[in-house]
Order: structure tokens, then sequence, then C-alpha cells
């Protein structure tokens, strides 16, 4: 895929994504719109599907919407909050050790740098640039299995994990797409280019495409 042919996937992509649901995160900062719900609701979704993830955050915020708030909690309230999220046990605790390190290292306020966010456990460079894109519209590049799968897919880069992927892109996408590509390719990613077996008769940028890796399409 070259640099003109990006732009004109990128179009495309904005108008044919419109018919579909925006990703659970998405939703959550368009509701919320603080760096913190971005956070937590990110750290919940990891492995869940997105309807999961929104109700599990909105059960979650409606007991606890700081830090403060959320370190009162015991960890078997916040696990029959975010059930039946994926090792909703496990997240428990680790939004208990971010919301305590919040409070004990940054006075309750969550960072804006990827660098800074990914000290935390628990916080990946995928939640982390969530946060810096959706929670403070910084520029950052969230790379999932979608964005991963799907660069590559096109041709556009050739790289083996998320976190190359996201160094590549950082060097050669341009950066005005770098906070919507995202949600760009995760909602293109589930409804149309699926991992098995995509919908390329349906697909507005199938011009484009590369098909690397695809051995069977519908």
């Amino acid at each position: 895929m070259t640099p003109n042919q990006l732009h004109h996937a990128i179009r495309a992509l904005k108008k044919v994504i419109s018919q579909w649901e925006v990703p659970a995160v998405g939703k959550i900062a368009e509701r919320h719109r603080t760096p913190f719900h971005v956070l937590i609701s990110t750290l919940i979704s990891l492995r869940t599907k997105d309807q999961v993830t929104n109700q599990a955050s909105q059960r979650l915020f409606e007991l606890a919407n700081t830090p403060r708030e959320m370190i009162q909690l015991t960890a078997k309230q916040i696990e029959k909050a975010i059930y039946p999220a994926g090792f909703y046990k496990t997240k428990a605790k680790t939004i208990l050790g971010v919301c305590g390190t919040l409070l004990e290292e940054y006075n309750g306020a969550v960072p804006d740098d990827v660098d800074e966010l990914t000290r935390m456990k628990g916080v990946g460079r995928k939640t982390a640039n969530l946060v810096v894109t959706l929670g403070y519209n910084k520029l950052g590049i969230c790379v999932d299995t979608h964005v991963h799968r799907i660069s590559n897919r096109w041709g556009y880069i050739k790289t083996k994990t998320p976190d190359e992927t996201e160094q590549v892109l950082r060097k050669k996408l341009p950066r005005q797409y770098w906070i919507t590509y995202n949600d760009l390719l995760v909602t293109f990613g589930q409804n149309l280019c699926v991992p098995i077996s995509p919908w390329c008769s349906r697909c507005p940028i199938e011009r484009y495409c590369a098909k690397i890796g695809v051995e069977k399409w519908r």
C-alpha cells in the first residue's frame, strides 16, 4: 500500500465504519472524557468483548470515579462489579495497584506520557497509548491485534509483534492519523476485515490490499 493509497483507504474506512459501533473504550471516553476512566476501562477491556467492557466499566464507575474512591473498595467489590470480564480477579488487583500508585506517586493524577504510564504494573503500551490519545487527545499510536494484523495484511508494514508495529508506524504513518488509526482498524477488523475469511467482496479498499497471509476470503 502506497502513501497515496493509504490516504484513500483511511477516507473510505471513515465512511464504512460509521454503520458500526465504536470500540468500548472509545465510547467510555466520549461519555466520561477523563484519563482515569479511559485507563480503568482499558484495563478491564483486555481480552474482553466490548459489550462486557461497557457494562463492567459502568458498574464499577457507579461505585468509584476517582483513584481515591477506587482505593476504598475491596478487591472482592471490584471483582463483583467487573465480572464476567476476562481475568476479573487479576484485573481487580491491578486496578487497586494502579490506583495506589497514582495516589502515592502522582497525587491522584494520571500521567500523560506513555513511558511514565508503562512504569505502573499491569499497564502495557496499548493501554498507555489509549490513555494518551483518548484521555488527553495527544499524539500516540495504540496497537492491538487488529491494528497489527491489518497493517501487515495490507502490506503497509512488515512486522512480527504489536510493539514492533507501533515503532514502525510511528516512523511511517502520517501524524494526522495517529489518534484515529486504532479505532478505525479495530472497528474495521471486528466487522469486515476479520482474522479468518475476511469479507473482501464487501471491502471498499480491497483494491489497495495486498492480502498478506490471507488464504481464504468471502
